[in-house]
């Protein structure tokens, strides 16, 4: 329990939720042509559960320092895990991603995608060890990653399939990841943020310079603010543009994915203490999730003729 505590088990769960509904829900239930088997699907899945994994164990060795000040009952390294196990399953886990990676890559005749993954495996380590002590470009880089969990399916299912008699059809679905991909990019800078504000005290003892330590948690709140704004009007033009007959898809969006960001967006400019802003964490993590079960509609928003 502790090392799956450590890779962040529930993170993870919510990548296999989103990735199984990009497949299934969406491109295998519209007869989308489709690159990967079942079988190859599912190492993609593992690859990708195996380097954001690896990502979450680096951060949690940099970050030893300004967690024990911000969260030490949380703290899994050095308690409950060695610091040598922790290495040694980060390691491990980047050898599985990116060996499952290559094999991917040849077994669907694209062997140049296995660049992503290790771009994906490197990115990760350079966001612990180097970008997450920084100004905004740590939050994107992670933000990106996190969008490219999503982007990722469309880029191995759909694009060696994708042929000028049905380009059409495939960028379609295609840009329909993207914009979900989008909508969880900015819904984890958002969370980003937050959380850089909420670990101020500990990241400003281990000489880090965040937004809030160099702007101020005032001036991060308002950023914050800010930020939030985009994925409301982002979701409020789709439903405008695409939802507009649909009244089922309309009242889940407003129910379950605007109301939760237009509350959590109110919250950022009374919170004030660790507790408050650990809970707007929390909804937008709970929102993502649910803006991602949206996908289970498309069976009812998309008619095929």
């Amino acid at each position: 329990m502790h090392i799956l505590n450590l890779i962040r088990w529930k993170n993870l769960l919510m990548i296999i939720v989103a990735q199984v509904l990009i497949k299934y829900a969406l491109f295998e239930f519209f007869n989308t042509a489709t690159a990967l088997t079942d079988f190859n699907f599912t190492l993609l899945v593992i690859i990708t559960l195996c380097l954001a994994a690896a990502g979450n164990i680096i951060n949690d060795i940099y970050d030893l320092e300004t967690d024990s000040i911000n969260k030490p009952n949380k703290v899994v390294i050095g308690k409950q895990v060695s610091e040598k196990l922790a290495y040694n399953l980060f390691f491990a886990l980047n050898i599985i991603g990116i060996a499952l990676g290559f094999y991917l890559s040849h077994s669907i005749g694209k062997s140049s995608f296995f660049a992503i993954f290790v771009i994906i495996s490197l990115a990760l380590y350079v966001y612990a060890s180097y970008l997450k002590g920084t100004v905004l470009f740590g939050n994107v880089l992670i933000s990106f990653l996190v969008a490219m969990s999503l982007i990722i399916v469309g880029i191995f299912d759909l694009l060696p399939v994708t042929f000028t008699d049905n380009r059409t059809t495939q960028m379609a679905f295609f840009d329909i990841v993207i914009d979900y991909a989008l909508f969880a990019f900015f819904i984890n800078l958002v969370r980003e943020i937050i959380k850089d504000i909420q670990d101020i005290d500990g990241d400003y003892k281990s000489g880090m310079n965040t937004l809030p330590i160099v702007l101020g948690r005032e001036r991060a709140n308002k950023i914050a603010f800010a930020v939030s704004m985009i994925p409301i009007g982002m979701v409020i033009y789709f439903i405008v543009t695409y939802l507009y007959q649909h009244q089922i898809a309309i009242g889940y969006f407003l129910v379950f994915v605007i109301a939760p960001l237009i509350y959590a967006t109110i919250k950022i400019f009374s919170a004030e203490h660790y507790k408050h802003y650990e809970h707007i964490s929390t909804l937008y993590k709970l929102t993502m999730f649910m803006g991602l079960l949206s996908l289970l509609l498309y069976p009812f928003i998309i008619q095929i003729k």
